[in-house]
């Protein structure tokens, strides 16, 4: 009996080529719709599958080859003589080899569409197949990558396709039925995280983009899956410099993105926090430029300016030594000033929505160093956290703050209040426990990952300190953090459980804090904040970062 492969395929790429082999060898070709006139056009004779069936395509194409002459052709077991008997009593014949691909749904669900129109591009009879091919798998090739095509060819010119090689194919289709169908759900369900509206299974759709050398050590094997449906900051980002990326260098990256990103990237996202402040009657100044230092997937300098270039003298001088080996991120343009002092330090990673063509000169100098342009700011609305066994899924932390209470008898004085909201949105993004010590919109002394917080709150000040000791001693750094002057501001992740902190914000000089509230001690933190002068704010919103 005569082999039959039914081919249906978006993706044209190679199938002329593996069909023409395929009718060479003897093979009967059935086909639908564009497939059958591509094929046709390249001189390649095949068979309508409605010759097949005996009904024509209808209902504008949906429905073409959801017919039993065809799936039961895909599933009889060719071994089990009652499933052939049942075949030849019906007048069908088997098909042996399914070569197809699926309408592009991947890309239409981000392509601006109407709901109507994305629905459109919703496969039906193509995962139908594939799904009765792969069942079948020892009987059936089944094909949907043209990357398969070469090898399914040299199995079959040697004879037979191997069994280990059906097997694989037949999980690559519902590898990619399950992906494809987890888009489909995302766009249908829209799911209302901030309601709590979580589905009862969590659809992922993630392809692999690329292996990668190693994970967080040189043993650990590591791969990198973006969004399949192409959400997301990282899959629009384009390297226009340097070596490929490894695993830390692509969770470093993330985190300085969305760590610049927050304090507002135009025209895509404002300001984190700024519909809460407007709220609360809180008026803030137009976004500055931004820019970030990651070192160890952790901020080791945050800073704003009027310029991009003093935004990043003023993250370097917050930590001179961590920002080595490190990540910088820019919300603004890098122009060639700014570049020329990036190109002074060794970093693994700027990242930016552009780069002036001086700058892209000056920073590709260095062979190695990889130069991200971003087109578009953090989109993720949640978060996910692997587990054994399992997945933690939480709404992503946007939520700046819940109200602006000030609880002791001293009060911010207006000129500090832009600072104690940099220093909220700075907190947020640092490891808890967390302390951020705030002067003149720069993260001079970040504390985090602490089991205590008086111990962040000590790393903090003491980074502070050690920074401003720098900036009056550093030629290069004098005048970029006004040296000499103590800090106003200090801003906490979570509320403070005892006074400690409190007592030793006022030794290092601090005037104001914000904090969440909410402990069973708050009253010793205001008391203690009375006694010392200090102003201090509660949010009523805690920023955690495990």
């Amino acid at each position: 009996m005569k082999r039959r492969a039914l081919i249906s395929v978006f993706n044209k790429e190679g199938i002329s080529g593996f069909a023409s082999f395929l009718a060479e060898s003897g093979w009967e070709l059935l086909s639908t719709g564009g497939s059958a006139r591509h094929l046709r056009e390249k001189g390649i004779s095949v068979h309508d599958v409605s010759e097949i069936t005996g009904f024509p395509e209808c209902l504008d194409g949906r429905v073409k080859t959801l017919h039993p002459a065809i799936h039961a052709g895909l599933l009889a077991r060719r071994d089990e003589k009652s499933h052939m008997d049942t075949l030849a009593s019906l007048g069908f014949a088997p098909v042996d080899l399914v070569c197809v691909n699926l309408y592009p749904f991947f890309e239409k669900v981000q392509a601006g569409l109407s709901l109507e129109e994305t629905v459109e591009f919703i496969d039906i009879g193509g995962p139908a197949m594939l799904r009765s091919a792969a069942k079948n798998y020892r009987d059936v090739i089944v094909l949907t990558d043209p990357a398969d095509y070469a090898e399914a060819r040299a199995g079959l010119e040697a004879g037979e396709v191997p069994p280990a090689f059906r097997k694989y194919l037949a999980g690559k289709v519902f590898d990619l039925s399950s992906a494809y169908d987890a888009a489909i759900a995302r766009c249908l369900l829209e799911t209302d995280t901030s309601a709590g509206k979580y589905p009862p299974f969590w659809p992922l759709s993630l392809k692999k983009d690329k292996d990668l050398r190693y994970g967080e050590n040189g043993h650990q094997k590591a791969a990198l899956y973006l969004s399949a449906d192409k959400e997301g900051a990282l899959a629009g980002m384009e390297q226009l410099n340097g070596k490929e990326m490894g695993y830390n260098n692509i969770r470093d990256l993330d985190l300085a993105w969305k760590t610049a990103c927050a304090f507002g990237f135009p025209p895509e996202s404002p300001p984190l926090g700024k519909t809460e402040l407007s709220e609360l009657g809180i008026t803030e100044d137009a976004a500055l430029p931004c820019c970030v230092a990651v070192k160890h997937n952790t901020p080791c300098g945050v800073a704003q300016a009027a310029t991009i270039e003093e935004a990043y003298e003023k993250a370097y001088a917050c930590d001179p030594l961590s920002i080595f080996g490190g990540i910088v991120a820019s919300t603004v343009t890098v122009n060639a000033r700014t570049a020329a002092k990036l190109a002074g330090l060794f970093l693994e990673i700027v990242v930016a929505p552009d780069f002036d063509t001086d700058a892209l000169e000056i920073l590709k100098k260095k062979k190695n160093l990889r130069i991200m342009k971003a087109r578009f700011a953090p989109r993720d609305i949640t978060e996910c956290t692997a587990v054994d066994g399992g997945l933690l899924v939480q709404e992503t932390d946007k939520k700046l703050l819940e109200k602006w209470e000030v609880v002791t008898r001293a009060a911010p004085v207006a000129a500090d209040i832009p600072d104690m909201i940099f220093g909220l949105r700075t907190v947020s993004f640092v490891k808890s426990n967390a302390i951020v010590v705030v002067k003149d919109r720069a993260a001079i002394g970040i504390g985090g990952g602490q089991t205590s917080r008086i111990w962040a709150a000590e790393q903090a000040l003491s980074r502070s300190a050690a920074a401003l000791r720098a900036a009056s001693e550093n030629p290069a750094l004098r005048g970029t953090l006004a040296g000499g002057a103590s800090p106003r501001i200090l801003a906490s992740d979570a509320f403070f459980p005892f006074s400690d902190v409190v007592k030793a914000a006022a030794e290092a000089g601090i005037k104001t804090i914000i904090q969440p509230g909410g402990s069973i001690h708050d009253k010793d933190s205001i008391e203690a904040c009375d006694s010392l002068g200090i102003a201090m704010v509660f949010t009523g919103t805690r920023h955690f970062k495990h």
